[in-house]
């Protein structure tokens, strides 16, 4: 016997919605036998998309008291939105807007202390989709990104001090660099690989340097 059917007759209430539910289904599978998750491929439209993931960062600085050259995780999330820049090719201008912690940590012998920057970021890059299938495709991007820092602490350990990253003695708080990556996706689901190379100086002080350093892995869904 029928689930569905069984279902309807014990439960009549529930009629109308197995009933869209089952329409549904037949409709989804018509041409592929299996949910269809693809989006629109068509090379003159846009998309729009939802990422998430870790971010592995590092802040190198000539000035000893803010260099924080050793690796921590963070949070990347965001939202992106993909241009075409041609009707003949898959080119496209991918900018959006995310929220991400970068920064680093150094160990002493006295304790360790960290170096968290939190930014606000408008990426800015170009992007190829190569098409493998009507499924899969490689997408790989470069292009740069600039961000303006809006929250993080320097937390010394050995002192149990902290401080605002921000301040005038410490770190500026606009930043920006290159971005070189690749993407995959298969329909409507993505996930990439990028590293950012911070180019403005974000240090304080006219005489010392400063720059962030970035790996990302994303996940995430275009639309």
């Amino acid at each position: 016997m029928d689930h569905c059917f069984w279902l309807q007759a014990r439960y009549p209430v529930g009629k109308e919605l197995l009933f869209s539910f089952r329409f549904f289904l037949h409709t989804a599978n018509s041409r592929t036998d299996r949910l269809d998750y693809r989006y629109n491929h068509n090379y003159g439209s846009p998309y729009y998309g939802f990422r998430i993931g870790p971010a592995f960062t590092f802040v190198n600085s000539d000035d000893s008291r803010l260099d924080g050259g050793d690796w921590q995780t963070g949070l990347n999330v965001g939202v992106v939105a993909g241009i075409p820049l041609t009707d003949s090719a898959p080119l496209y201008l991918e900018t959006g807007l995310s929220y991400i912690e970068k920064g680093g940590k150094k160990e002493l012998p006295e304790g360790k202390m960290t170096y968290n920057l939190n930014y606000l970021e408008i990426p800015a890059v170009l992007k190829y989709k190569y098409e493998v299938d009507d499924h899969f495709s490689i997408q790989p991007q470069v292009g740069g990104y600039f961000a303006v820092g809006v929250g993080g602490k320097i937390k010394d350990f050995a002192k149990h001090e902290a401080e605002s990253s921000f301040k005038d003695a410490n770190f500026r708080r606009l930043d920006g660099g290159i971005r070189i990556g690749c993407g995959i996706g298969y329909d409507m689901f993505y996930a990439d690989l990028t590293y950012d190379i911070g180019l403005a100086n974000i240090c304080h002080d006219s005489f010392d340097k400063s720059h962030n350093g970035a790996l990302q892995l994303n996940f995430g869904v275009n639309f």
